[in-house]
């Protein structure tokens, strides 16, 4: 008789100790190895979706304003202050970056400090932090913001203010002129 032909020997093709096939035996390793990071991709993928569908990725910052005044000023003394309550219910952190008014000069962000002797005073400060679902009250002991009216103010009277935010849009609002302690 002949020779066999090569394919047809017993075990060719085949691993040692008689398995399955070496090239199936690829192809299945080959498999499960693709199988792990196609599995974390997906369950990345399902989680950004649950995610987004929440409505919480990529709201920006939605800032409102409210409560606004202004301490009436006292005697010849023409700095005063106005407090803000701001509510920010977007999904990403803000800043106060910056507060206007066209009836004030010198209008600044001022924050409060303590000193190591128990002493306290004001500072000014560049921005005001207003994180994410957060409401932040600006009072005379935190943070308001310092102004110098271009009249003299009476209780009572309206001082309009522009605050701009690093994210959100600018928002305006009409402050009214207080007695401090009210």
């Amino acid at each position: 008789m002949g020779a066999r032909p090569r394919s047809a020997r017993p075990g060719a093709g085949r691993a040692p100790g008689g398995g399955a096939p070496v090239s199936a035996r690829r192809r299945r390793e080959a498999l499960l190895a693709a199988l792990v990071p196609l599995a974390a991709g997906a369950a990345t993928l399902l989680g950004l979706a649950a995610w987004t569908l929440s409505g919480a990725a990529g709201r920006p910052a939605t800032v409102t304003v409210t409560e606004p005044e202004v301490f009436l000023t006292y005697a010849e003394r023409p700095v005063t202050s106005a407090y803000f309550t701001l509510r920010n219910t977007g999904g990403s952190d803000d800043r106060l970056i910056a507060v206007t008014s066209d009836e004030a000069e010198d209008v600044m962000l001022s924050a409060h400090h303590h000193a190591a002797s128990g002493s306290g005073g004001m500072r000014m400060t560049d921005a005001l932090a207003v994180p994410a679902g957060a409401t932040v009250r600006m009072s005379p002991s935190t943070v308001n913001v310092m102004l110098t009216p271009d009249r003299r103010l009476a209780e009572g009277d309206t001082v309009p203010f522009v605050l701009r935010f690093a994210h959100a849009a600018p928002v305006r609002v009409t402050a009214t002129v207080v007695r401090p302690g009210t």
